[in-house]
């Protein structure tokens, strides 16, 4: 069960990834019950997730090209300290959206700063997941996966309801510095990494001809492609996370600290699963698996969006957390045991734009859904949606799946 924990520069990794995540969702957390607390329109919310998905897509590609050509852990370097500049403009005015005569200048430069962050994320994403590959033995691929779920989740877990109380402790402007001096740690823990490049690095292929190698090796494997898809479909139609601050204004009426406790629930839920998959992996039938999960999940939030109970709400995400991260662990399995070493950058890439990037245009997604046809009503649309692709996929007979 911790066999992968015994793996020194592993782990320095997955603590600098647990940093680097308690970071980045402190900010979203912060935004949106901000943004959302004076706007009070849930496309403000949607607009922060386009704002950090299409820069995100536009260099997820190249992000993974550079990772199967140059040093992965200053490729991650850099790219973290794009990652601090913005948060130190964040963290200038994101407390100016309460004055109103800072507040437009505020949310331009608020979504800007985000925009950087996602443009700073693709090209770090890649990085990090090719590096972590390499610095794990092929044995020990499956217990690494969800030890490094686990640690991310853990963030994704803590760092909400940490967020909420620190809120209303210490103010916006603390919370966000905060963010700043936990992505400094981050980059402090990841200079202590090996210095490596992926085995047999590319030298002579063209950019956009390696690029194309990337999407023809997932699209030649089906147990990829499918399992890529899968969890696209949940992530893209069935996501709540952007419009919970909406729900915990409007509909549970529970203010930040309630919210921080309905982003963390999820997470709740996906360490347990993770926990669990650290001693009984799901990867053994990755595919009957991942329709369990993503069904499971679909199932969950129907029932979120029908609650108007605070702890009726918090018990559903958790379950659907759990389910999450069952197709988490066997998502990343497949992916750092597939390609070879020096594909994996792109191929990650690839998984990147497919899946990542889904959560920012799930949340826009979400918000446009919940402009216009409310907040209950777009995410049992999309839960539904989930359900039918999933039961579809369920009723096809692929071969080698």
């Amino acid at each position: 069960m911790f066999q992968a924990l015994k793996n020194g520069p592993y782990v320095r990794l997955v603590i600098s990834g647990f940093f680097l995540t308690f970071a980045l969702m402190m900010q979203e957390v912060l935004l949106g019950y901000e943004l959302y607390r004076i706007t009070k329109d849930p496309l403000a919310l949607g607009l922060l997730g386009l704002a950090e998905a299409v820069p995100y897509i536009a260099l997820a590609l190249f992000g993974g090209y550079l990772a199967d050509r140059m040093n992965r852990r200053t490729q991650m370097l850099l790219t973290q300290a794009l990652m601090l500049a913005a948060s130190l403009i964040l963290a200038y005015f994101a407390p100016r959206l309460a004055d109103p005569n800072s507040q437009t200048t505020a949310l331009w430069i608020i979504y800007g700063s985000v925009a950087m962050m996602g443009l700073a994320r693709g090209l770090y994403s890649p990085a990090n997941a090719s590096l972590r590959a390499q610095l794990v033995r092929a044995e020990d691929q499956a217990n690494a996966s969800a030890w490094s779920s686990f640690f991310w989740q853990g963030a994704m877990l803590s760092a909400p309801v940490f967020s909420g109380y620190f809120y209303l402790k210490a103010g916006m402007q603390n919370a966000m510095l905060l963010t700043v001096l936990l992505l400094g740690v981050c980059m402090l823990i990841t200079l202590t990494l090996p210095s490596l490049r992926a085995l047999g690095a590319l030298t002579s292929e063209r950019m956009f001809e390696s690029i194309k190698a990337g999407f023809s090796f997932v699209l030649d494997n089906k147990l990829l492609l499918y399992s890529i898809s899968l969890d696209l479909v949940a992530v893209l139609f069935s996501g709540v996370v952007a419009i919970l601050p909406a729900f915990a204004e409007d509909i549970l009426h529970v203010g930040p600290e309630g919210l921080g406790w309905l982003r963390a629930a999820s997470g709740v839920g996906a360490v347990s699963a993770m926990l669990l998959a650290a001693r009984f992996s799901p990867t053994l039938r990755p595919w009957r698996n991942m329709l369990i999960a993503v069904i499971g999940f679909g199932l969950a939030t129907l029932v979120f969006a029908l609650s108007e109970i605070f702890w009726l709400s918090c018990l559903a995400l958790c379950i659907a957390g759990a389910f999450d991260g069952i197709s988490v662990v066997v998502r990343q399995y497949l992916l750092q045991t597939i390609p070879p070493d020096a594909m994996r950058g792109r191929v990650l890439a690839v998984n990147s734009i497919f899946v990542s990037s889904s959560n920012e245009l799930g949340a826009f997604e979400s918000g446009v859904a919940a402009k216009f046809l409310g907040l209950k009503q777009s995410v049992l649309a999309g839960a539904g949606l989930t359900l039918g692709i999933a039961f579809w996929l369920a009723g096809r007979k692929v071969k080698s799946l």
